[in-house]
């Protein structure tokens, strides 16, 4: 437990580590440079708030990132009304690919970056969590707050929408 005297020292530590790649987070959910660093401002608040309640049973950058996330989700979960279930369901796919890795061996980036923004926003978190951050399945789904379960399925789904969505698009 960090006491409130200690705090401030940690949190400026913290500010300077981690503001730029909470930034960066924050813009490649939102695509919007001035309300990125607002956002990021807004989660070190949060941060600030929740300091003392690290518990350390996850990584820090971890759990900072479950932060970011979430909040970055809620915030456009709300803008476009964007429930997961229901636009899942509105979105089917026609078929899940068993592994979706294997169709994507040569992609080109710029092309994967147009579909990623195609995706449902807890999608693409869902996909930079996993793929860009390198974090576990534990910690995806206690930032998603969902089952193991869910979390795997919706990891699969994502690839599998990603891959359905590059080759619709880019053949």
């Amino acid at each position: 437990m960090i006491t409130v005297e200690g705090k401030t020292e940690y949190f400026d530590i913290i500010y300077q580590r981690y503001f730029q790649k909470v930034m960066d987070k924050c813009h490649s959910l939102l695509r919007d440079k001035s309300m990125a660093k607002e956002f990021a401002n807004e989660i070190f608040g949060k941060v600030f708030e929740k300091l003392s309640g690290f518990k350390g049973t996850a990584s820090f950058s971890s759990w900072l990132y479950s932060i970011t996330y979430n909040y970055c989700i809620e915030y456009l979960r709300l803008k476009k009304k964007l429930h997961y279930p229901e636009w899942n369901r509105e979105n089917e796919l026609p078929e899940i690919v068993d592994d979706p890795e294997e169709s994507l061996a040569e992609i080109d980036y710029d092309k994967l970056m147009v579909v990623m923004d195609m995706i449902h926003p807890e999608e693409k978190a869902l996909l930079l969590m996993k793929y860009q951050d390198n974090l576990s399945i534990t910690d995806i789904q206690a930032a998603l707050k969902v089952s193991e379960s869910a979390a795997k399925m919706r990891l699969k789904r994502a690839k599998a929408r990603v891959v359905y969505l590059y080759f619709k698009h880019f053949g």
